[in-house]
């Protein structure tokens, strides 16, 4: 069945018995604004971070005292400054999406509300306490905002590995890199982070490494794969401080001019992603190390000594060296 709808024309002098159309709420609302820039955002907590951290290492005191505080504490600010500024390094290591740096800034958000929330019976100051914890409150809404415009509503569980790979070519043929990487106890002569590798029988063995800030970190470790001439495999045992697995494969080139050396290693480095971060800032990462260790090996089997300077005893200087420096003269395989 049709429906006739009738129209009826507004004039003027009728005004006052047939009132003026309204239009549509649509058609008159103003376009939306446009969302806030999370990523914008995200970078100025970065920096945010950072520069409090900053202040909390060097005047720890003074912050206590802005807070309500009475100037003590001076060890936990400085603990929470070291975090603000990782904080700050993870949302900047993480590139255009930091959503992981931002929900582990939420859970340090947390933290300082705890903090400021179980100081409260003791402040000397309640009013410099409550800007303190509504300027905390403040953050922690941008935080969250930012954490799941770029990255999801619901913080992901962020692993803190590392994958990397790397190659080198070695002017050897493969069953001779083959028995020198199936010697684990080979790693400390090229791997400089390494103090000792002990095998434990025929797939098992045990290492020692530096770790960060002069610590030592131990693990065991087990052959998962072992073809001879073409790959070995191993992973770190439950329990170990630095959980890693990794795979290296020898390919003969063609016309017997040496092997290429592939490896690759997943690292969860310690202290998870704030570790990795901070290691780069340090140029202390995993990919430069593998990337130092390969040429170092290079050097060892081809020429049995590693070109080391007395002003830089690692990284990529002790490969880069100018021929007027001197060589540490290491023991031929």
């Amino acid at each position: 069945m049709a429906v006739n709808e009738a129209t009826e024309t507004w004039r003027p002098d009728v005004a006052s018995r047939n009132p003026a159309p309204r239009f549509p709420v649509a058609a008159r609302a103003r376009p939306p604004s446009p969302p806030l820039d999370a990523a914008r955002i995200a970078r100025g907590l970065a920096w945010f971070s950072i520069s409090l951290g900053v202040l909390e290492v060097i005047a720890p005191r003074f912050v206590s005292r802005v807070v309500g505080g009475r100037g003590d504490n001076t060890t936990l600010i400085r603990l929470f400054g070291i975090r603000e500024i990782a904080s700050g390094a993870m949302i900047f290591g993480q590139g255009s999406k930091p959503a992981a740096a931002l929900w582990s800034r939420v859970v340090g958000d947390a933290i300082d509300i705890a903090t400021l929330v179980a100081a409260a019976p003791s402040s000397r100051n309640k009013g410099a306490l409550a800007v303190a914890t509504a300027n905390v409150l403040g953050v922690t809404a941008l935080d969250v905002y930012c954490a799941r415009e770029l990255g999801g509503d619901r913080p992901s569980a962020p692993t803190g590995k590392i994958h990397m790979a790397r190659s080198v070519v070695i002017n050897r043929a493969p069953d001779e890199l083959y028995r020198f990487w199936h010697d684990f106890e080979n790693f400390p002569r090229f791997m400089y982070h390494l103090e000792s590798v002990r095998s434990n029988g025929a797939r098992a063995s045990h290492w020692v490494a530096r770790g960060p800030a002069g610590t030592r970190v131990e693990w065991d470790a087990e052959i998962t794969a072992d073809t001879p001439n073409e790959l070995i495999a191993w992973r770190s045992l439950p329990g170990a401080d630095v959980e890693n697995s990794g795979i290296v494969q020898f390919e003969a080139r063609p016309g017997g001019r040496g092997t290429i050396v592939r490896v690759e290693i997943e690292y969860r480095p310690p202290l998870g992603v704030a570790g990795s971060v901070v290691a780069k800032l340090f140029n202390a990462s995993p990919e430069q190390q593998i990337y130092d260790d390969l040429h170092r090996m290079k050097q060892v089997i081809e020429t049995g000594e590693v070109v080391r300077s007395d002003g830089s005893p690692e990284g990529m200087g002790t490969v880069l060296q100018s021929k007027g420096q001197p060589a540490e003269t290491m023991p031929s395989i």
